[in-house]
């Protein structure tokens, strides 16, 4: 496997399962330093000593992305311990709150947007200065395919993904001279464990979720780890401000 992060350090907020683990894998697999954010330690840890065991280097830092000064402390750390900050994946989310926009609860609405929205607010924020400082770099920011059209009983989560898409753009355009290009991947059904406990957890649920995308699957973690890593790298010098949909054809449509 290529070199694409040889000594440049990448930090990955939910990045101990799913998509996020398997960015921070290939980041380590092709000789950079996954830096894993997520609230969860045990599971961090464990992810960590996957990859070391493989040779690879990555570390952890227990993490709320909601809350900023986590998101600051941070990138202080990496940047301490580590040398400096070369990208981002600013991936942490979920669908938590679900129904009839008229029905839903205040708090469930703030917290969707916090988790799906803020959280990337916060990581642009502190990161754009790092990787300025350390020579430049990339971030990605993982919204989704509702992040361009429309779905009900799921508004705040659309809502959030929407907002994601808008700030890329306008984070890119305040950065392209600056040597931090910021992009947004869009997927569409993944398979990992939070689809699986929420809309995968009944063989009912995975089928209609198939049925939503054109190639009749739903991904596999790997395939949106190929082209983060790719918008990540020098490869993609020449991307930024874009939005790609990763979705099997769902907004094709």
């Amino acid at each position: 496997m290529s070199q694409r992060f040889d000594s440049k350090v990448v930090i990955v907020t939910g990045g101990a399962t799913g998509m996020g683990l398997a960015v921070a894998e290939r980041v380590a697999a092709e000789g950079g330093t996954a830096v894993i954010a997520s609230r969860r330690k045990d599971v961090g840890e464990t992810a960590v000593a996957s990859i070391t065991a493989k040779g690879g280097k990555a570390a952890y830092v227990k993490t709320d992305v909601t809350v900023e000064a986590d998101i600051e402390r941070l990138v202080a750390v990496v940047v301490e311990e580590h040398g400096g900050l070369h990208g981002a994946f600013n991936n942490a989310g979920g669908m938590s709150a679900f129904g009839p926009v008229h029905e839903l609860d205040a708090d469930a609405w703030h917290n969707e947007i916090a988790l799906g929205l803020t959280s990337v607010f916060y990581g642009l924020k502190h990161q754009i200065p790092a990787i300025e400082a350390s020579g430049g770099g990339a971030i990605v920011n993982n919204a989704s395919n509702l992040g361009v059209v429309g779905m009900g009983t799921v508004a705040p989560y659309v809502a959030a993904k929407h907002g994601a898409v808008g700030l890329t753009k306008a984070a890119a355009l305040e950065t392209a001279g600056w040597g931090v290009r910021i992009n947004a991947v869009l997927p569409g059904g993944v398979d990992t464990p939070l689809f699986g406990s929420t809309t995968g957890a009944t063989a009912e649920g995975r089928e209609m979720v198939r049925g939503l995308h054109p190639l009749g699957r739903i991904a596999k973690p790997e395939e949106i780890a190929a082209t983060v890593c790719h918008l990540l790298s020098d490869e993609a010098s020449f991307i930024t401000g874009a939005a790609l949909s990763l979705d099997g054809g769902f907004t094709a449509q």
